[in-house]
């Protein structure tokens, strides 16, 4: 089965009794309210070792400074929903051109601390693109394994305060990368959908 079947799978699968995935930042918000609809995406590359591409983002935006993130962001009313959103995000944040993306699906919905209802959209792209930063936004891309991601070994939770509330976040550690926060979250929950379908 290739990894694109995988996916497929994996997003499509709607047993009752499923995977715990992760809905939030916080466990205190109302699932019942809606937040700002936002929109990423995980590019697979199509490889006999398939990675996932990220980006850091620059230290001088004013929110998420310095974070490593998936090319991505708000919806805007232009767009024909989260997949649209995705592709023109990641054009324009890494110049991923986006007839380059074999889009799978989309992933389960992540509620962000600062309010943004994130849809991750999958998709499979060829290994050789040539990528380049959008210099306001984006400090560098790169590739991590999608093995190395998808490892509940290496998916550490840890704790802090948040605006007076405790907030449980996952990290993931690699290289001199730290993934954490709602990326890392989003990787969580794909981690457990492909184990859970396997």
């Amino acid at each position: 089965m290739t990894l694109a079947e995988r996916l497929r799978i994996a997003l499509e699968a709607t047993h009752d009794e499923g995977p715990i995935l992760l809905a939030g930042d916080h466990y205190d918000f109302d699932p019942g309210t809606a937040g700002s609809p936002a929109a990423v995406l995980v590019a697979v590359t199509d490889r006999d070792d398939p990675g996932v591409i990220l980006t850091q983002r620059t230290d001088t935006l004013r929110r998420h400074a310095g974070q490593i993130a998936f090319p991505g962001g708000r919806i805007d009313p232009e767009d024909d929903g989260p997949i649209a959103a995705a592709l023109r995000e990641a054009e324009e944040e890494i110049a991923l051109p986006r007839s380059s993306v074999d889009v799978i699906g989309i992933a389960d919905r992540y509620r962000t601390v600062t309010g943004y209802d994130v849809t991750p959209v999958i998709g499979v792209v060829p290994p050789a693109l040539t990528l380049v930063p959008a210099e306001a936004e984006v400090a560098d891309v790169f590739e991590v394994p999608l093995g190395f991601l998808l490892d509940h070994a290496n998916h550490t939770e840890a704790r802090t305060t948040y605006q007076g509330h405790e907030r449980r976040y996952y990290e993931i550690l690699w290289s001199d990368r730290r993934i954490w926060g709602a990326t890392a979250a989003m990787i969580v929950n794909l981690s457990r959908r492909l184990r859970w379908t396997a």
